[in-house]
């Protein structure tokens, strides 16, 4: 645990922060004294994404009105050396969009419209503010649907899920983020216009898209993004099932899969989650349950029909000793309801909590639910489990109280732990949040020195002077005047601290 909130907390604006200063002057000049912030207490509304135990207040705050005014600002940056950060909505759970110190944080939620749809083409284009949900809602008028669906939906912006390549609940059977963007406007760390892919289904040459997808804002940032939408499915139904032992559950949707069936969704919630939930906002699962699965299919109707009949007998075979179906859109919505209210509902059973996010092979689910519990209680602490089962995506959420002096840390150093199982059974230390500025020290854990090499090289040829969102996704800042990929026995350090160099 190198880096937690009393060391990132404590960080105050560097030396370089009378150049943001100074910059900010200019800014008001060229875009409007209304949208450049420089008050303290202002800035302190931007001190933090949605992890809110990493903070850290910016010198300067624009609130961009219009693309140019992105350009614009990156354009000073560069010119002046000062690092810049870009955020959305702020819902972050990694510390993407956590702010540099002597740095200018550009606010994109009001680069909020939906530029066009073209549902003849499957296609909308929209600015980076536009939250999620609104996309959903635009396509549907037309039929269609935008498959990507974070639990934050509701809030969670599309700069901000492009750069974290946001995932949720459907995205087992439909892909993540990345499956769903065509093309990119894109402000590079210089502040030149380029545009990453187009309109077209494939693009030859390399796929410089898809590495800007999920690079945490490293490569610059998105202005406007066209996003692939799906045609609506002829019918969805969703169930929920109820079981008195988790191992039960976790072994369901093992047998799901393996029957062939590929669910829109398969989510899990534990006891502890489902307390929760119900706390919050009442969903009325079965009672008793030790854990639940949000089971929904969709598809032509005859097809769903069947498999979900194949679904009802499979669970039926682990064990499930309550299976209810949804009537109508009112109950599948309740049931939902509980699933997506379960990460804020947990506030109300726990003083604070740690969200973490790793993957693992499903068919390793039961393992790892009882390797999870054996960390906790061998830590003392408790954690509610709720996450995408289908594609084993776990999200433990790690409850404290952070008014006892050190149970955060103790929060994170298990959370850390989990995330070494993840990588020790073939999976990853992050499924859809990211790597920010939380789990970068995790990423020589994963990867090799050669693979990071190689990623820093990418990141180099994009922002060679490092200064769009520095501090994020890799395990050390480093410049890229360091020349990766020439190593001697002397640059290397304590793989613990990750250093790549």
């Amino acid at each position: 645990m190198s880096q937690h909130l009393a060391e990132v907390a404590g960080t105050a604006p560097g030396a370089a922060a009378p150049r943001a200063l100074r910059l900010a002057e200019r800014l008001r000049a060229r875009i409007g004294a209304d949208r450049v912030l420089t008050d303290p207490a202002q800035l302190r509304t931007y001190e933090c994404d949605g992890l809110a135990t990493f903070r850290v207040r910016p010198a300067v705050v624009v609130l961009a009105g219009h693309r140019d005014d992105v350009v614009e600002t990156v354009r000073m940056c560069a010119r002046d050396g000062v690092p810049f950060v870009a955020r959305g909505s702020g819902t972050g759970l990694s510390g993407g969009a956590m702010p540099v110190a002597d740095g200018v944080l550009i606010v994109l939620s009001r680069l909020r419209s939906i530029v066009s749809v073209d549902p003849d083409n499957a296609r909308v284009v929209a600015e980076p503010g536009v939250v999620n949900l609104w996309v959903t809602r635009e396509a549907a008028l037309y039929g269609q649907a935008y498959a990507p669906d974070p639990s934050s939906q509701q809030v969670c912006s599309i700069g901000g899920n492009v750069a974290e390549n946001a995932g949720g609940a459907h995205c087992l059977k439909y892909g993540f983020t990345v499956n769903h963007v065509m093309g990119a406007e894109v402000v590079l760390s210089d502040g030149e216009v380029v545009h990453l892919g187009g309109t077209a289904p494939e693009h030859p040459g390399l796929d410089l898209l898809g590495a800007f997808v999920g690079s945490e804002g490293t490569l610059g940032v998105a202005t406007q993004v066209t996003l692939r939408t799906i045609q609506a499915p002829e019918s969805v139904r969703t169930m929920l099932v109820g079981f008195h032992e988790v191992a039960d559950a976790a072994g369901t949707v093992s047998d799901v899969i393996a029957a062939g069936i590929l669910p829109a969704a398969i989510e899990m919630m534990d006891a502890l989650a489902i307390e929760a939930a119900e706390a919050a906002v009442q969903c009325g699962y079965p009672h008793g349950a030790v854990a639940v699965l949000v089971i929904e299919l969709d598809g032509p109707r005859a097809e769903v029909d069947e498999q979900f009949r194949l679904v009802e007998e499979i669970a039926g075979a682990r064990n499930a000793f309550e299976t209810r179906i949804a009537r109508d859109d009112a109950e599948r919505a309740l049931m939902w309801r509980g699933r997506k209210s379960a990460f804020a509902a947990v506030g109300r059973i726990s003083p604070a909590y740690y969200v973490q996010d790793g993957v693992i092979p499903r068919t390793r689910l039961p393992e790892v639910l009882a390797e999870i519990g054996r960390l906790a209680d061998e830590a003392g602490v408790r954690v509610a489990n709720v996450f995408h089962a289908g594609d084993g995506n776990l999200h433990p959420l790690i409850l404290f109280d952070d008014k006892v002096p050190g149970a955060a840390p103790a929060a994170e150093e298990l959370g850390f732990a989990i995330l070494d199982l993840c990588v020790d059974l073939g999976g990853s230390i992050t499924g859809e949040h990211g790597v920010g500025v939380e789990k970068k020290s995790k990423m020589a854990r994963q990867f090799t020195d050669a693979d990071l090499d190689t990623m820093q090289l990418v990141r180099c040829a994009f922002d060679p002077a490092g200064i769009a969102n520095p501090g994020k996704l890799f395990p050390t800042p480093r410049l890229c005047g360091e020349r990766p990929g020439v190593r001697t026995a002397d640059d290397r350090r304590d793989p613990s601290l990750g250093e790549v160099f």
